[in-house]
């Protein structure tokens, strides 16, 4: 973790020639560095991507700049500075100056200087760049590869020369220029092992761990008792803690490691969702040292980080909120600026209009539908129901997670919540709840598989019946390790249908007959009949395993007026089934209006 007391700031590349007595600025690099391994096309890369920059800030407002990644050094008792990490882009820039010496000159400016611990040769060789040198060791091929690719790609880029050093060595803070993320390590932390844990474990500075450090030593300056600094230690420890709850997480998000999740939260306090440099691996960094550039605003740029997480915080634990905004941001592509506008959205209403206004999301996302009266939402909402097919998967899914949702919030003194988590690290399939005729397997091992189910479910029904069937599908199993074809698969399934009901037509791919099932258990007993998928998920759901709420509920039949025979699906159940859907998302979307 970065250090309070570290030296964290946007520094221009002008002041990296410098230091602070006016003189050449000097980088030694030390003896546990390799080498310069830049390739060609990543010198390229960098020039393009400054000339792109600068081609871009065209019409843009002032005081604009390139981030390049971090440059962590250590201060020397002579004045110059250990480099740590971030040898490879320092020698390029280096380089690129020494290649443009004439127009650096021009401008008045004087390159800075690299020695080495160890390879004395290297730092002549950075000076002369002498082509008959240059296959002498692998460091020098390297440093004059780079040499070449900034000559060919001055030639490429005709009149384009002048104008990158300009901008390269620009510090006015009104034209654009480049800047590096200058971390300078307190005097008592140990550059090896601060290089050993950069490097040798690939893990580098995070965007956290650059923020965090910014701002607690903004916090020192603004505020010499330190009392600043620990409460904004104090409140991020609290804010990463709560992210790293999965519940709170994943009704956020669909995916993410469990480090850096605070990172959401920064991106959001600098709006980069509604911004150009979104992907900039440092974006959320340069917004935070642009707001805190000048002395005295650091408590209220970390207060605007922490009441974002402060409403995040109060939709996680308002249970409407939770599940409404769960399901809206479950089906938004881009996440973190949905999240971005409903924040925005959300403070310029009171809750109860704020919450009344997200049935108009819903409505979008299930429907496809724009807002409209509460009187024709019943209508509007079967018959939909009624024309959703498996034919249409996207559309089912999200019919059935919105009947789960509603189910959910139909009680208002329960205090069951939807598991976001468990649902989103699984994948899953629709399903039918009663087996489709046209549906059974035809591979001879995908058959033996289906009948084994069957097999182990009859072995638990004690009526003579269960019995007779029984002993003929292990008969036929037998036959099918011995590849006789005295019975045939067609047979023994009709009588296994008729056994369970299901011989007749019926089923079918409507909704009524379609439930939300994870695809471990899916897969393994698809197209099962009715009372063997409900024994398997019964059993998964007595073992702890997630199951929502409206797929429990259909294989214990509780939108059935009349149970009768459990282990059947028919015709009245699915009607049953339904209904209740119909009802339950219509109440719940007029009830939503008036929330």
């Amino acid at each position: 973790m970065p250090h309070a007391s570290a030296a964290i700031e946007l520094r221009s590349v002008a002041r990296l020639l410098t230091d602070e007595h006016g003189g050449p600025a000097k980088y030694w690099i030390p003896a546990y560095q390799r080498g310069y391994r830049w390739t060609r096309t990543q010198v390229f890369q960098l020039l393009d991507d400054i000339r792109d920059f600068l081609r871009d800030s065209l019409g843009r407002p002032a005081g604009q700049f390139y981030c390049l990644q971090p440059l962590v050094v250590k201060k020397m008792e002579d004045g110059g500075y250990e480099v740590v990490d971030g040898q490879q882009r320092l020698t390029t820039i280096y380089v690129i100056l020494a290649c443009l010496e004439n127009w650096v000159t021009e401008l008045g400016h004087a390159n800075f200087e690299i020695d080495y611990e160890t390879r004395m040769r290297d730092a002549d060789f950075l000076r002369s760049m002498d082509e008959a040198k240059a296959d002498n060791n692998v460091d020098f091929f390297h440093i004059f590869e780079a040499r070449r690719a900034v000559k060919d790609w001055s030639k490429d880029n005709p009149g384009q020369s002048l104008k990158l050093i300009q901008h390269l060595l620009n510090s006015d803070g009104v034209s654009p220029e480049v800047r590096v993320i200058w971390y300078e390590l307190p005097p008592e932390e140990d550059a090896i092992a601060a290089f050993t844990r950069l490097n040798m474990g690939k893990i580098p500075l995070t965007e956290s761990e650059l923020v965090r450090a910014l701002f607690l030593r903004s916090a020192a300056k603004d505020d010499a008792s330190g009392a600043l600094g620990m409460r904004i230690a104090f409140q991020w420890d609290r804010i990463e803690h709560s992210l790293q709850d999965n519940a709170f997480w994943y009704f956020l998000q669909s995916s993410g490691e469990a480090v850096n999740r605070i990172t959401l939260i920064f991106n959001l306090a600098a709006k980069l969702w509604d911004r150009g440099d979104a992907g900039d691996d440092h974006a959320a960094f340069t917004h935070f040292a642009m707001a805190m550039k000048h002395e005295g605003n650091t408590e209220q740029t970390w207060k605007s980080v922490n009441d974002i997480f402060q409403a995040l915080e109060e939709w996680y634990e308002d249970r409407y909120l939770y599940h409404v905004i769960g399901f809206i941001l479950h089906h938004t592509p881009r996440n973190e600026s949905t999240i971005g506008n409903l924040l925005e959205h959300s403070a310029q209403l009171s809750k109860a209009a704020f919450k009344a206004s997200l049935r108009d999301h819903v409505l979008r996302i299930a429907f496809g539908v724009n807002p409209m009266p509460a009187a024709e939402i019943g209508a509007m909402v079967e018959q939909q129901s009624n024309e959703a097919s498996y034919g249409n998967l996207e559309k089912v899914r999200k019919l059935l997670l919105l009947f789960n949702m509603a189910t959910l919030l139909e009680n208002s003194n329960s205090n069951i919540r939807f598991q976001f988590d468990s649902f989103k690290k699984e994948i899953w399939d629709v399903e039918h709840i009663r087996s489709v005729s046209d549906s059974r397997p035809d591979d001879p091992r995908a058959q033996s598989a289906w009948l084994s189910h069957c097999s182990a479910y009859l072995k638990t029904d004690k009526r003579p019946e269960a019995a007779a069937l029984l002993s003929v599908i292990d008969a036929y199993l037998e036959m099918a390790t011995s590849k006789s074809k005295d019975m045939s698969f067609e047979t023994i399934d009709s009588q296994i249908l008729s056994f369970f009901n299901e011989a007749s037509e019926g089923g079918g791919d409507g909704l009524s007959n379609l439930t939300l099932l994870d695809s471990s258990t899916n897969r393994a007993y698809k197209n099962s009949v009715f009372a063997v998928k409900r024994n398997i998920l019964l059993k998964n759901d007595q073992a702890g395993t997630f199951v929502p709420l409206c797929t429990r509920n259909v294989f214990l039949k509780c939108y059935s007026s009349m149970v009768g025979n459990v282990t059947f699906w028919g015709a009245e159940d699915a009607e049953a089934y339904l209904d209740a859907i119909c009802k339950t998302l219509t109440k719940f979307l007029i009830a939503a209006e008036a929330v």
